[in-house]
């Protein structure tokens, strides 16, 4: 019987889900996730869960806050002036926001705070500081 092995092209089913229990994403209503293996595609702990398995073979892994997003790091917090935010946006806590960095590439943040003259805004991973637990269905190995 064949496993997963690094660099091999894998189809998967998963079910992710936060500690208390909340599905976060799911593809069981989708095509499965195709990915190839040790092209940094996919977070560690998910990677190293999928090796080795067999094909057809259901499983669950828990993967601790350093081999997921990481810690949350209190450097990508930042302050902006509410000025500087377009006239017809609102900010509000929860809300997403985009903004181009000096490449011209799309950086995503999230609003923490909310001030009279500022807003704070997270650019951490939305998953960042969870450990996270996946059901894993591997249904393919190309």
């Amino acid at each position: 019987m064949s496993q997963v092995k690094e660099n091999d092209t894998v189809k998967v089913h998963y079910t992710g889900k936060l500690s208390n229990g909340q599905i976060f994403d799911s593809s069981l209503e989708r095509e499965p996730l195709e990915v190839t293996l040790g092209q940094g595609m996919l977070i560690p702990g998910f990677e190293k869960g999928i090796i080795s398995m067999a094909l057809n073979e259901k499983k669950t892994i828990t993967i601790p806050v350093a081999e997921a997003y990481g810690e949350v790091q209190q450097e990508l917090f930042y302050n902006v002036q509410k000025e500087q935010l377009p006239q017809e946006i609102t900010p509000e806590v929860g809300m997403g926001l985009a903004s181009k960095d000096e490449n011209g590439r799309e950086v995503q943040f999230r609003v923490a705070e909310v001030n009279e003259e500022f807003i704070v805004v997270d650019a951490n991973h939305p998953l960042a500081g969870q450990e996270l637990t996946f059901d894993l269905e591997l249904i393919e190995i190309k």
